[in-house]
């Protein structure tokens, strides 16, 4: 059976592409576009891991962490974001624990092997 992928995004390109190249490798992925949603998409799901973003409307991705941790501990975590530069976001996320992070802009190539990695 396929692995479930929850992608919390709302940049439209950017959700667009990565849903695109994990469907390539045989995922089943839903696709969600701010925090509100996630929050509702993770139990309905059940995600076998969820890539977020941290700046989204209503919600931040750390916020999805909490909530996604709470709901499953053992889910693995993929956080995108653009905010590298910010350490202390990235220390906030690993510390609640995400499994990665990648900065954007990124290749969807190397998403799609972290994703491999984490899920074999």
């Amino acid at each position: 059976m396929s692995k479930k992928i929850l992608i919390i995004e709302d940049d439209q390109l950017i959700s667009s592409l990565v849903q695109f190249r994990l469907k390539k490798d045989g995922y089943v992925t839903h696709l969600v576009k701010d925090g509100n949603e996630g929050i509702h998409a993770i139990s309905q799901v059940d995600p076998d891991l969820i890539i977020t973003d941290v700046m989204m409307p209503f919600r931040s991705g750390i916020e999805l962490i909490h909530h996604a941790k709470k709901f499953n501990p053992n889910t693995p975590i993929i956080v995108l974001s653009s905010l590298g530069e910010e350490e202390n976001v990235v220390l906030e996320a690993f510390n609640l624990g995400v499994s990665d992070f990648i900065s954007k802009p990124f290749n969807p190539n190397e998403l799609a092997i972290r994703v491999k990695r984490i899920l074999s």
